[in-house]
């Protein structure tokens, strides 16, 4: 399997780790915010590490591409995590838009 096109410039906004995958109160992310909190005891203040976290593995594991959309090609990442409770998988989700070159998370969650 490659990796994601032009990993090495990977785009991973912190809102994207803060507001949605580490917020409690967030509608669709609340529950993803409770499994990273129950298994790396991560809250919205570890944003930046969970952020580093995807980066890194966005440079260093194979991606499988999936569903090419009107707006762009969609590919999966998946990569081990040392949680508390032991080794997980988290599961990322990217895009390179069209009118880009450079892949940008679009979600992430433990597997």
């Amino acid at each position: 399997m490659p990796k994601l096109p032009n990993a090495e410039r990977a785009v991973v906004p912190i809102e994207k780790t803060r507001d949605y995958c580490l917020n409690p109160e967030h509608d669709e992310g609340k529950h993803k915010a409770e499994v990273f909190r129950r298994l790396f005891g991560f809250t919205q203040a570890d944003a930046e590490r969970l952020r580093e976290m995807i980066l890194a593995a966005a440079r260093t594991f194979d991606a499988s591409e999936g569903q090419t959309l009107a707006h762009g090609q969609m590919y999966t990442l998946d990569f081990p995590a040392q949680s508390l409770r032991g080794e997980v998988t988290i599961r990322t989700a990217w895009i390179v838009e069209r009118s880009t070159d450079f892949p940008r998370l679009v979600t992430c969650y433990v597997k």
